[in-house]
């Protein structure tokens, strides 16, 4: 197979899909790897790598895509790129297509083939791909949250810690997945008060378990939300619905039971966000004011830290790669539900409800459309 990865030209987009080592194993076994010229470059890894890796230097994407059998990347295909696909061309990535209609609409236009890397999901009802920068993402976001506390940052002039004789700041957590037990993990560990809410019992007595003494779960209602706002310094959301919008648990309205300087860090803005007053930002424009409240919305997260983000999601994604070029992308879709279900669009037809549901377009079962 020949496999094309080419440079990341989102904002601020610094990851890579594969490093030299994957390149270096697809080599061996004898596939063709195209890399774009500085593909690497944003997370660490130089042309040299990937050439010593056995990697064909590439210099433009429009030559990647032309002759490439499948591409890999991190992050949806941005409007350049979509009209570089080619038909019956896979495309395995992050897409997150509920969350947005103009990309799912060219997409099918194009009729290539959309496995995405969120909706891959194993027998336990994990998502294996997904997991690595949910992670990262879960961590920074309390970072992030601590920094925008500061007074020069607009926040409340809070330290998460407090002080011997001051008490720490207030952490409430939506969503009690991987985002926010890592969120959870990280503002315990600093010395925050902690609050992690779900709609999953068994989940909550699992993180109640696991979690310090400094970290305690309710249930997910609006009754429990509304009680804490008040005395939230710092609220994440970290709310997951596979493959389609996150539900917005907080209103507008719903903002003036919090104090003025607070913080919210939405990590759910990839999928439109669990905050109603959330809107996507970049990493050179973090965050805005609402209603006195300081909105931290990095749509990419992880690409902030993008030599960490790289590696960890290549440790996932590319044991899926390896089997796609040896398997042939139909026997391995055809023998795994888990692969399976990473298929949303497959030559101009809607694979994924989540997706079908979002802007109602006819849906199509991945299963027949193989067959």
């Amino acid at each position: 197979m020949i496999i094309g990865i080419p440079k990341e030209i989102k904002n601020h987009e610094n990851r890579v899909s594969m490093i030299p080592f994957a390149v270096e194993e697809l080599v061996k076994s004898g596939h063709t790897l195209l890399v774009e010229n500085n593909a690497g470059s944003g997370s660490g890894f130089s042309n040299e790598n990937y050439i010593a890796a056995g990697a064909n230097l590439i210099p433009t994407a429009a030559e990647v895509f032309q002759s490439a059998d499948m591409i890999v990347k991190v992050k949806e295909p941005q409007p350049i790129e979509l009209e570089m696909i080619k038909k019956d061309q896979i495309v395995f990535t992050y897409f997150h297509f509920a969350a947005d209609e103009t990309l799912t609409k060219t997409f099918i236009n194009t009729e290539a083939i959309a496995i995405a890397y969120e909706t891959v999901q194993a027998d336990n009802g994990s998502l294996p791909l997904l997991i690595p920068m949910s992670e990262v993402a879960g961590r920074m976001a309390v970072l992030e949250g601590a920094k925008c506390l500061e007074e020069n940052m607009g926040g409340r002039g809070l330290l998460i810690s407090g002080v011997p004789g001051v008490a720490p700041a207030t952490v409430t957590i939506l969503g009690g997945g991987i985002v926010g037990m890592n969120a959870a993990k990280l503002a315990s560990g600093l010395g925050a008060k902690v609050y992690i809410l779900d709609i999953n019992p068994e989940r909550l007595k699992y993180l109640d378990e696991i979690m310090d003494r400094n970290v305690f779960t309710l249930y997910s209602n609006s009754m429990n939300i509304n009680e804490l706002l008040p005395q939230t310094d710092l609220l994440i959301g970290g709310v997951l619905v596979v493959g389609a919008k996150a539900p917005k648990l907080v209103t507008r309205s719903m903002l003036k039971l919090m104090e003025p300087g607070s913080v919210i860090v939405d990590v759910a803005v990839d999928q439109g966000g669990c905050i109603e007053t959330c809107r996507p930002t970049t990493h050179a424009e973090p965050t805005y004011d609402v209603d006195g409240i300081i909105h931290y919305c990095v749509a990419n997260m992880p690409g902030a830290v993008p030599r960490t983000s790289t590696l960890a999601l290549t440790n996932v994604t590319f044991p899926y790669i390896k089997r796609i070029a040896d398997l042939g992308y139909m026997n391995y879709l055809k023998n795994s539900k888990e692969f399976l279900g990473g298929l949303n669009i497959f030559k101009g037809k809607v694979t994924y409800k989540g997706v079908s549901e979002a802007f109602n377009i006819p849906y199509h079962n991945a299963e027949n459309v193989l067959s």
